[in-house]
């Protein structure tokens, strides 16, 4: 009833821009009659190629953002973070680490925790598939345009396209003499910004090159209470892009694209945005913070009165490296008029490195270090015809990548004893002084307890081959001069082969011997009801006690059984198997997945009058399965399956040139099938099948020229979007502790205990509002006739969500709003043009989308912070 009823309320908009299409329709027809000018104001002709081939916005029947170079750089935009706000349901985040964006269009989206995980939103830099989505949170610079197509795109894009795809073009090589720039920023946190562009004609008409570089540095905006100043979140990027445009005649053209680029950032941290030091719903209550700020441990926290002053307390300061660089060719051959080949071969090396620290205190208790390497090719063959009522387009595609993974938990010095006094609250403590006392008296003939946890760190090492190939093909065929068919089909084929290992390192250097699991587990409860010892300590505490008073003798069979009862405790690493899902030991996954799927779409679009467009359409994407190559609680299946999605979408494109008025609108049902989730569980992300998950959607692009000197956007896009099934998701962990209230949803044992995993039905996925919206006013201010210069005002607001994978009330955060500004002057005369821009400058300091329960410190909710008030002044030239 919820989706039937919000359908309805999405029509109630629709139909009056139908209506008003139809007026505008006779007003224009009345106008032309009586000879009367047809356009009074000047509407921005856009050009985007999101059907792989170039025409104007206005009549793709797609809902598309389009954003050009010009407009991101006389915004200031610097990377995709800043674009976000400016397109309807995209949203995209890196507030836990530079190596782990997140991006989801529509409010489905993908978590890049682990590398077994591919991204729901396809990723393009001139027409070459990016399968990592950090790939795309460098600098903007030199680009042509940026287009943000919303919905399942799973006929003409190459790869993981269930929710949308993004399209980078850069600007190419040219023989122009005048097509140069270099641009500099400077700003607060001590903003260093420069950029370059320039083609080089090398043989006229034949061939051309340009280069682009750039680099950007800027400090942090977080402290740390005794690491320093604006620390963390800083900025550290630089690159370069070399081209060459070879035009033999004008038949041919190859274009040979060569770049690097380098991100190495302290980045990022959490703080905490809900204590456990006592509980706010049960009296006398005391959590981890009261424990560890007092000796023996010490730590320093973090007030919550420092929220507004961006403020951490950890042990280190967190790393976050990325290297990427590849080569690719596009070769363009019109075979005659109506055909053209198109070649796109590419070849990527893409490096990673992040090192944090993982329980976010000040304590060295565990910290988090992965290092990744991906390799791929791509090679993309297409075939483009048009004639007068049909254009076809048809082609293959084949990507093949390698991927390691090595990713390790590493145990600090402070953690045994932060386990064995706070963790199990020293029930166990007199039982080992027992047994280090009696080893002494029996001059070690009784071997001394060993260290709960002896592992220096953890691993998971992921190996993945992958191959994808594809075969496509869409057709678009005007049946008459007011409607448009479009239909076409993808056949994909994957393959991947799939190893993970999970060897731990002792301290001492040797490996965890395997038999560690036939001690049994000295951790399962007593029947004996809460508070009680684990049932294996109480054994071995009554053979301690049988020893120590003289009971047990050595020698005999009694004595003997005593020692067995002891054996748990004598072994380096005893607490490993029932500590958590990290520690214990697993198998090691070996599979080869191998699955094959037909997407694709069809489009129905009525083009009443050449500034109208109305369409109808239906399609389906898709992307791969995998293996969790995080570590994962036993029990839990490391496979996950292939996630599909479809989508119904009408939409319609209306332009009133006669009041300057573009109005886009589109409402959209999306079902996407075993939705590929990630879920922090305790210390590690699990990954899978969550089950089906429903979207309902309404987006609006609208641009008004009211005046010749006034401009005004506005978007605005909601999602209703919930799991339809969630069988096995995440259970609350804060709320519970805080509260006593439990989850409501809890699963049950088939013993009637309750099971370690909640149904999450009904719930959404984490930070993801439920709208989201901007509206920008600009105004041309006429100061000197050797000056073109305006001001812009912009407002962005981000609805209510939840931010941590269960849906914990805890981590639910109200809409919140930020406000850009910038001030443009362009010197025609000097070719100059100089920005002064600020943004979030009323500084608002909202927590960002991502939250997490705080590892092993129960009833602790870690979040990240948004960027604060940044402000600056770029200078850019043309020569």
């Amino acid at each position: 009833m919820k989706t039937i009823l919000s359908s309805k309320t999405y029509l109630a908009i629709i139909i009056p821009l139908l209506c008003a299409t139809n007026a505008s329709n006779v007003n224009a027809q009345d106008a032309q009659v009586q000879g009367s000018p047809r356009d009074i104001k000047d509407l921005e002709v856009i050009e985007v190629i999101a059907q792989k081939r170039v025409q104007n916005l206005q009549d793709v029947p797609i809902a598309v953002t389009a954003i050009s170079g010009k407009a991101i750089e006389e915004a200031a935009i610097k990377d995709i973070f800043d674009l976000q706000a400016s397109v309807p349901s995209l949203i995209v985040s890196d507030t836990q680490s530079s190596t782990k964006p997140q991006f989801s269009i529509r409010g489905i989206g993908t978590s890049s925790q682990n590398a077994g995980l591919e991204s729901s939103v396809g990723m393009y830099v001139d027409g070459v598939y990016r399968s990592r989505q950090s790939s795309l949170i460098n600098n903007f610079i030199d680009v042509e345009a940026v287009e943000v197509l919303r919905g399942p795109q799973g006929t003409l894009f190459g790869k993981n396209t269930p929710s949308g795809a993004i399209q980078i073009r850069n600007i190419a090589p040219s023989h122009e003499t005048d097509d140069g720039f270099i641009e500099g920023s400077v700003g607060n946190y001590g903003l260093k910004s420069l950029s370059f562009g320039k083609s080089v004609s090398a043989v006229e008409d034949e061939l051309a090159f340009r280069l682009t570089a750039f680099t950007t540095t800027r400090d942090g905006f977080i402290s740390d209470i005794d690491l320093g100043k604006n620390v963390i979140g800083d900025r550290d990027r630089y690159g370069a892009r070399l081209q060459a445009l070879y035009t033999p005649n004008d038949d041919l053209s190859v274009r040979i694209i060569a770049d690097y680029a380098k991100i190495d950032e302290t980045c990022c941290a959490a703080f905490t945005s809900l204590s456990n030091a006592t509980a706010f719903g049960v009296d006398g209550k005391f959590g981890s913070d009261a424990v560890i700020s007092q000796p023996p441990f010490n730590a320093n926290l973090v007030e919550p009165s420092q929220f507004s002053d961006p403020t951490v307390a950890i042990s280190f300061l967190p790393q976050a490296k990325v290297t990427e660089y590849g080569l690719s060719a596009q070769a363009d051959w019109d075979i005659n008029d109506k055909t053209t080949l198109v070649s796109i071969t590419a070849l990527r090396r893409f490096d990673s490195f992040e090192f944090t620290d993982g329980d976010m205190t000040t304590l060295d208790l565990i910290s988090r270090r992965e290092d990744m390497s991906q390799s791929s090719f791509s090679q993309e063959l297409r075939l483009d015809y048009s004639s007068e009522n049909l254009h076809v387009t048809a082609g293959i595609f084949y990507f093949e990548q390698d991927l390691d993974s090595d990713f390790d938990t590493i145990v600090g010095e402070d953690f045994n004893a932060y386990a064995l006094d706070f963790l199990l609250g020293g029930a166990l403590n007199p039982l080992l002084r027992g047994l280090d006392q009696l080893s002494a008296a029996t001059r070690f003939i009784v071997a001394p307890s060993a260290d709960a946890i002896a592992v220096s760190s953890y691993s998971a090492n992921s190996q993945q081959d992958h191959s994808s190939a594809a075969i496509f093909g869409q057709f678009d065929y005007k049946i008459n001069r007011h409607f448009n068919l479009i239909a076409g089909l993808r056949y994909t084929k994957e393959e991947k082969d799939l190893l993970n290992e999970f060897p731990y390192q002792y301290a001492s250097g040797r490996l965890q011997p395997l038999d560690i699991t036939s001690l049994g587990n000295p951790l399962v409860p007593s029947s004996n009801g809460p508070g009680s010892l684990p049932f294996s300590a109480a054994i071995a505490g009554q053979a301690l006690a049988g020893v120590s008073s003289g009971a047990v003798v050595l020698g005999t069979p009694q004595f003997g059984q005593a020692l067995q009862a002891f054996a748990p405790f004598q072994k380096d690493g005893w607490l490993n198997q029932s500590f958590s899902a990290i520690s214990a030991i697993r198998p090691d996954t070996n599979e080869r997945i191998s699955d094959e799927q037909v997407t694709g779409s069809v489009k129905l679009t009525w083009q009443p009058e050449r500034n109208s467009l109305i369409y109808a359409s239906y399609g389906t994407g898709y992307k791969s399965g995998g293996t969790n190559t995080d570590k994962i609680a036993i029990g839990l299946d490391p496979l996950f399956e292939a996630e599909t999605s479809s989508a119904i979408e009408l939409g319609i494109k209306q332009d009133f040139p006669s009041i300057g008025l573009r109005i886009n609108a589109a409402v959209h049902q999306t079902k996407t099938k075993d939705f590929q989730a990630a879920a922090f569980i305790g210390t590690g992300f699990t990954l899978q099948n969550a089950g089906d998950l429903s979207a309902t959607g309404l987006e609006i692009e609208s641009t008004w020229l009211p005046t010749s000197s006034t401009k005004i956007n506005f978007t605005y896009s909601y999602n209703d979007i919930e799991f339809d099934s969630f069988d096995n998701g995440p259970c609350w962990s804060v709320t519970p502790w805080q509260t006593g209230q439990a989850d409501p949803r809890q699963s049950l044992l088939p013993n009637g205990n309750a099971a370690p995993f909640c149904d999450r039905a009904g719930g959404a996925p984490f930070g993801q509002p439920d709208m989201q919206g901007s509206l920008g006013i600009q105004q041309s201010l006429n100061i000197s006739d050797k000056a073109d210069t305006y001001a812009v005002l912009e407002y962005n607001y981000l609805g209510s969500m939840f931010t941590e994978s269960s849906n914990d009330p805890a981590s639910q955060v109200n809409g919140f709003g930020r406000v850009n500004a910038r001030l443009f002057v362009s010197l025609e005369a000097h070719d100059v043009d100089i920005i002064l821009w600020g943004r979030n400058i009323t500084n608002e300091d909202n927590q960002g989308p991502l939250s997490y329960a705080a590892p092993f410190q129960e009833g602790k909710l870690l979040s990240f912070y948004i960027e604060p008030a940044t402000y600056g002044v770029s200078v850019r030239t043309r020569f």
